[in-house]
């Protein structure tokens, strides 16, 4: 095989296969410096750290009604992880968040789901931060269907996983190094179940594999993991807010260790995620969750959440 001319390679580069391309909506590259809407043009440099050292972080912000949901609280916790990974970004922070609005407004659909990547940056394939020496950033806008009543009145399924948590020290980074993650689905996958669930060497519950989750104990209350090594999820902590200030009847929200005979217990499992917002776990480890009328069924605080979610969301959203 010949090496050929840039023209021919990327006329056969433009031309290759693209799965996935009719989800992507629009896109920018800050090394371009211009949003595209071509999903053939959408490329990453191999040199950048983010894909040969997962070195970057990334957020996931689902929009609804040309509303962003919980929008600065995405940034916040990019921040505060990019911070954590001394990652500079190329533009100011307040150029990043307006660059984020203009993706979503040229993305033409009223709804869907945001990918933000600030990566270390092209410049090498060692493992030193110094061989880059500018960050990335890139910013995608997704085609994305929502679930349906049908859904969340179906529910999950849950079992445990035999992957840990993840150290405390990167636990509460949204970095873009996810094998564990993957993990994790593949076990759901060959379980022929919907979510996989750590726990820790003591037997306390972790997080699913891109949600959080949450039990309501045999008293009411709203138990969420200590926030240690888990991912503090953007609608779990909305959720904990809305539970605690019910009217007329405020939910008691706990942020404690829990261990895994606590669900046997439990009148309700709950998992939190920025597209479904909140959905009961019906079934976890082959046994029915909750009690009564609700065993093996979503139950009422679940349902609750789930409309108040997405009223305050909405309500909260950053229009663009």
């Amino acid at each position: 095989m010949k090496a050929v001319d840039a023209h021919t390679y990327l006329a056969a580069l433009l031309a290759a296969p693209r799965p996935g391309a009719e989800n992507v909506l629009a896109f920018y590259d800050h090394r371009v410096g211009h949003i595209c809407t071509d999903a053939s043009l959408l490329l990453l440099p191999l040199d950048d750290h983010i894909c040969h050292r997962g070195d970057g972080l990334f957020e996931s912000i689902s929009y609804r009604q040309g509303r962003l949901f919980s929008f600065d609280q995405h940034l916040a916790r990019l921040k505060d992880g990019a911070a954590a990974l001394g990652i500079i970004p190329p533009c100011p922070w307040d150029t990043l968040r307006r660059i984020i609005l203009d993706v979503a407004r040229a993305a033409g659909s009223d709804h869907g789901d945001m990918r933000v990547f600030l990566s270390r940056g092209p410049g090498g394939f060692g493992i030193s931060p110094a061989e880059c020496p500018q960050s990335g950033l890139y910013v995608v806008a997704l085609r994305k269907k929502f679930a349906g009543e049908a859904f969340y009145e179906k529910g999950l399924t849950a079992f445990t996983s035999a992957i840990p948590p993840k150290q405390e020290y990167l636990a509460r980074i949204k970095n873009t190094n996810y094998l564990p993650n993957v993990f994790m689905a593949m076990e759901a996958a060959s379980k022929g179940m919907d979510v996989a669930v750590t726990f820790d060497e003591n037997g306390f519950m972790g997080e699913a594999a891109t949600a959080n989750v949450g039990l309501v104990d045999e008293h009411g209350r709203l138990l969420c993991p200590e926030l240690k090594r888990i991912l503090p999820g953007t609608t779990m902590l909305a959720a904990l807010e809305l539970a605690a200030r019910r009217h007329p009847a405020p939910i008691t929200v706990v942020e404690a260790p829990i261990a895994k005979e606590q669900i046997r217990t439990a009148s309700e499992m709950l998992l939190f995620t920025s597209s479904t917002l909140c959905v009961g776990v019906t079934h976890f480890d082959g046994q029915p969750v909750g009690c009564g009328e609700h065993l093996g069924r979503p139950g009422p605080v679940t349902r609750w959440l789930k409309d108040a979610l997405l009223r305050h969301l909405m309500e909260q959203g950053t229009p663009f």
